[in-house]
């Protein structure tokens, strides 16, 4: 598991999904989770940086894990999510800045994100975000928090992170393009319903 962890930290930062202490990730293991702790470097973890605690309520680990577990809580209870990932992915971050939700038109996006919904909450982490994130990944794979980062869920930490990879890359797309400007020429089937999923 350590291992697992350590490649995708790694690849997250690496790619630029997050900045040197920040995103977190999880995995659920029945009624306890494995969480990373809190201000750890994502890029450089270490098995003192995997957190195991209570799944239902807090325990002395608490202390430790990462200040997102309570969001993460929310969404192991409320989905079939075994993994989460949670990174800021920027250009995705700019766009929920401007938009409810960020509907990709490339190949790859439109076939694995479909749309991503941009939530909010007053309280843009920990508490205050939970049922919000929960509520929204009950119907998607991955949300985007306004102004703050996506939520990313799975059977295997891998999973996660490549919907948080595809969502960076499709914002990428859709950045260049309007930068580039002209009218987009469509290849793709029933686009007119990928705004409805």
């Amino acid at each position: 598991m350590l291992e697992e962890f350590q490649r995708i930290g790694r690849d997250l930062f690496v790619s630029g999904l997050v900045s040197s202490h920040g995103g977190n990730m999880s995995v659920r293991l029945g009624d306890r989770i494995v969480i990373t702790r809190r201000g750890s470097q994502s890029g450089q973890l270490t098995a003192g940086d995997l957190i195991e605690t209570e799944l239902h309520k807090n325990d002395s680990n608490i202390m430790l894990a990462s200040s997102e577990t309570p969001v993460h809580r929310a969404i192991y209870l409320n989905t079939a999510a075994l993994a989460i990932v949670h990174a800021h992915p920027r250009t995705a971050v700019a766009f929920s800045l401007l938009q409810d939700e960020i509907v990709p038109v490339d190949n790859e996006g439109s076939y694995l994100l479909h749309r991503i919904p941009v939530v909010s909450s007053p309280i843009a982490s920990g508490t205050g975000l939970a049922e919000v994130v929960a509520t929204a990944l009950k119907r998607y794979k991955i949300v985007m928090v306004r102004g703050h980062g996506c939520f990313s869920i799975g059977q295997l930490l891998e999973e996660a992170y490549q919907l948080v990879s595809c969502l960076e890359e499709s914002s990428q797309i859709l950045y260049y393009l309007r930068t580039i400007g002209g009218e987009m020429k469509e290849y793709r089937d029933m686009s007119d319903q990928y705004k409805k999923w």
